[in-house]
């Protein structure tokens, strides 16, 4: 028996695996319906965005465990890693995802903290005197 692949994506400190089975649509993020994970609907849209444009809305069921990051960067990578999913099932799918910048990692993380400084890029106040 094989093992259902499973596809990794990542957003600022978050990262996701994702898993593709058959089914009715159903997503599930943590063992939790994706509804209670991501309350608000902008989530929602931009994880079913990938499905959305291959029509494979209610083909496949997502499985999803995701961790580290807040919940837009745990919705980009859960984004990213259904669209190489969907890549992985069809070759044909990759012209309407590369259109839609579905497989961009966005690389922007929080700038660390440097010493001397109160944040990353802000300094203390300048006194002539």
């Amino acid at each position: 028996m094989q093992r259902p692949q499973i596809f990794v994506g990542r957003r600022k400190t978050s990262v996701a695996r994702v898993r593709l089975v058959p089914g009715t649509g159903a997503v599930t993020v943590n063992k939790q319906s994706f509804e209670k994970y991501f309350p608000t609907d902008y989530h929602r849209r931009e994880i079913t965005k990938p499905l959305e444009l291959v029509e494979a809305l209610d083909k496949y069921d997502v499985i999803a465990n995701v961790r580290g990051g807040g919940r837009s960067g745990q919705a980009g990578a859960i984004r990213l890693g259904i669209a190489r999913a969907l890549l992985r099932l069809d070759r044909d799918n990759h012209d309407p995802l590369k259109k839609a910048r579905m497989f961009t990692r966005d690389p922007r993380m929080v700038e660390r903290k440097k010493y001397g400084q109160p944040k990353a890029r802000k300094r203390f106040q300048f006194s002539k005197r």
